[in-house]
């Protein structure tokens, strides 16, 4: 399905318009304050929605906590993992069950301020197909702030997705985005990269941001370096996800050449030195230059078999197994 046309408005005539995703890791003492919140902005803005909490491997009460609320509201649903499972695969799951035309995401903590929804909402009427969060004045410690600086303007430069807050876990999605964008490893970050790549229509708003209430937080600076080397897949499949041979044969290539070019110049030295009076003959295995070039051979015909190897995974792909497992789910209450 194509990006949706710009003058597109929310179905508010649907039974199910908005569903709101949560991921759950050890939350319970803010799952009730979240669930009351969100309904206090459903009621004065006449929203119809539905929340989905998804308990990533709690190993606390949270799960107990979601099944009261479920039973107490038929709009409330659950899920709860086998174990813990990641960010991406929570989302991927709620996203899943999520019945109405838009899907919020954020987070369970009590950091995200459920009564940005309405703003989140009327910047998708303007014509957008992903609203990400921007937390412009954060509550958080030094050690979080800054590596997420860092990581959000590394993001933008390399993707081209000017947004100054990827990490945000408040964003609005119209629900058509995820029948082409899939959720895997901790790919969520991306989740406007993504979308941005398939020519969907991306745009930010500064929200609020609250200090941490209950709990402790679960990110720690080791966050950084596996954004990085998210940030460098998301990269590769952006920009070469259905060429890959692309940048490993340019790659590739390259790195020929230049073994190519170190031999021939040892090559026309070894003969020059034994072909003029006077030169002293040169020994190859004595040159530095020789174990480069040969290396640069090397690396280069493996990064071309590696690129038409890729070529043909894509060729012959199917879509995967999830990579969740679901222990449990909710009962819907009359």
């Amino acid at each position: 399905m194509g990006p949706v046309p710009i003058n597109r408005c929310l179905h508010v005539e649907e039974p199910m318009n908005l569903s709101i995703v949560i991921p759950v890791l050890n939350e319970q003492d803010s799952l009730e304050e979240l669930a009351s919140r969100i309904r206090e902005v459903a009621t004065t803005n006449s929203l119809e929605y539905q929340i989905v909490f998804v308990d990533d491997g709690s190993s606390d009460r949270s799960w107990a906590t979601i099944q009261n609320l479920a039973s107490k509201e038929s709009n409330i649903e659950g899920i709860r993992f086998r174990r813990n499972f990641g960010k991406a695969a929570a989302l991927s799951a709620g996203i899943e069950s999520a019945k109405g035309s838009i899907v919020i995401t954020m987070d369970a903590d009590l950091q995200d301020e459920p009564q940005e929804i309405p703003r989140l909402l009327a910047k998708l009427n303007e014509g957008y197909d992903v609203v990400s969060g921007w937390k412009k004045e954060r509550n958080d410690p030094w050690h979080k702030t800054w590596p997420s600086l860092c990581f959000n303007w590394m993001v933008s430069r390399a993707t081209g997705v000017k947004l100054h807050d990827h990490n945000c876990g408040l964003k609005a999605y119209r629900r058509e985005v995820f029948d082409e964008v899939r959720l895997y490893g901790e790919m969520h970050r991306f989740i406007p990269v993504l979308a941005a790549s398939r020519g969907w229509r991306v745009s930010e708003i500064p929200v609020a941001h609250h200090a941490r209430a209950h709990g402790v937080s679960k990110y720690g600076f080791t966050r950084f370096f596996k954004g990085f080397l998210d940030l460098m897949t998301v990269y590769f499949l952006t920009g070469y996800r259905q060429r890959p041979q692309h940048l490993l044969g340019t790659v590739g290539l390259l790195s020929l050449l230049f073994g190519l070019l170190g031999l021939g110049f040892l090559s026309f030295a070894w003969i020059a030195t034994r072909s003029v009076p006077g030169w002293t003959p040169i020994h190859l295995h004595e040159r530095a230059i020789f174990y480069y070039s040969m290396l640069g051979l090397l690396l280069g015909v493996q990064l071309l078999s590696s690129g038409f190897l890729a070529e043909l995974i894509i060729a012959s792909h199917r879509p995967s197994t999830p990579q969740y497992s679901i222990a449990e789910k909710t009962v819907r209450s009359s």
